[in-house]
């Protein structure tokens, strides 16, 4: 069946247009002049037999048939972005979205050395807060992310799992000279690296201790690595990932006050559609990962599972 669809260009036009409510606005993201963006509109009104936008005084309003029509194009907008992401070119950049924390205590200095020997394929990592680790492939420009999950995710994705979240108190190193007891812990400050205080809750609670100590006031932060770098100022005691703080803790820069580590039931996964472009480059990626993971050496703590 033959279809009589209006020009794409034009279609481009109104929508940028009806978004902004502004043809100066939708010129400046199309990058051509406000009167092209007139002419495209024009294109459509005749095509239509009917007006799509109204000048009341200085505003611009769109019509009802403008209303009408915007929400399907934006849909066939998004449809066709997300088609051709699916097939963008493979131009050997890989686009990884990870947690920030992950980022900065484990991931930068592994992608230098994954850059140095495999200088043919360039991460572009975005490091982002987010208080539920996810990731949507459809709509976000990214090939491959590293989440922090509970191992469920799309069908329609490749799952490697890289290592699992070890809950730990961490504090200043001189701090952690001598073991600590229940009544030390009880008259410290406790630095919460989340609002909901969890990771306390769920490590008190796996050391039987959650009727003892109180989970009230104590600095709360948005993310685990402003929690640990307050507590290694001497600000308090707040929890870290085993994982995370293992070199510092190595090299005398993390004390542990608690050397018992608890499992949050969470772990970290590095994740990408089957139908992205570049598997091979993801595939190495996955293996130089992995072999990182192997290689680590975690302080002798006691772990609860």
């Amino acid at each position: 069946m033959s279809r009589r669809l209006p020009p794409l260009y034009a279609l481009r036009a109104f929508e940028a247009a009806a978004r902004h409510v502004s043809f100066t606005r939708a010129a400046e993201e199309l990058a051509i002049t406000q009167s092209a963006v007139s002419r495209h509109i024009r294109t459509l009104e005749e095509h239509f037999s009917c007006r799509l936008f109204e000048r009341q005084g200085r505003s611009l309003q769109l019509t009802e048939p403008a209303r009408m029509l915007l929400p399907g194009l934006r849909e066939g907008f998004d449809s066709l972005e997300r088609a051709c992401i699916t097939l963008r070119i493979d131009d050997a950049t890989l686009r990884l979205k990870a947690p920030s924390t992950l980022t900065m205590r484990w991931l930068l200095s592994r992608l230098s050395r994954f850059r140095h020997l495999h200088d043919d394929i360039e991460v572009q990592l975005t490091s982002a807060w987010m208080d539920v680790d996810k990731v949507d492939f459809q709509h976000e420009p990214f090939d491959c992310a590293v989440l922090l999950s509970d191992g469920h995710f799309n069908q329609d994705w490749e799952v490697t799992l890289l290592f699992s979240e070890w809950l730990i108190p961490v504090c200043e190193p001189s701090a952690a000279a001598e073991p600590w007891t229940l009544e030390r812990l009880q008259a410290t400050e406790l630095l919460h690296p989340t609002p909901d205080r969890r990771d306390w809750r769920r490590w008190l609670q796996r050391m039987e201790m959650a009727d003892a100590v109180s989970l009230k006031g104590g600095q709360v932060f948005d993310t685990l690595e402003l929690g640990i770098v307050a507590a290694t100022r001497g600000y308090g005691v707040s929890i870290g990932d085993l994982v995370m703080v293992a070199e510092d803790v190595t090299q005398g820069r993390i004390g542990l006050p608690w050397p018992t580590a608890v499992a949050s039931g969470d772990s970290y996964y590095l994740v990408w559609p089957r139908a992205r472009s570049g598997q091979e480059r993801l595939r190495r990626l996955r293996d130089f990962l992995q072999a990182e993971v192997s290689a680590m050496q975690l302080p002798a703590v006691e772990l609860l599972g």
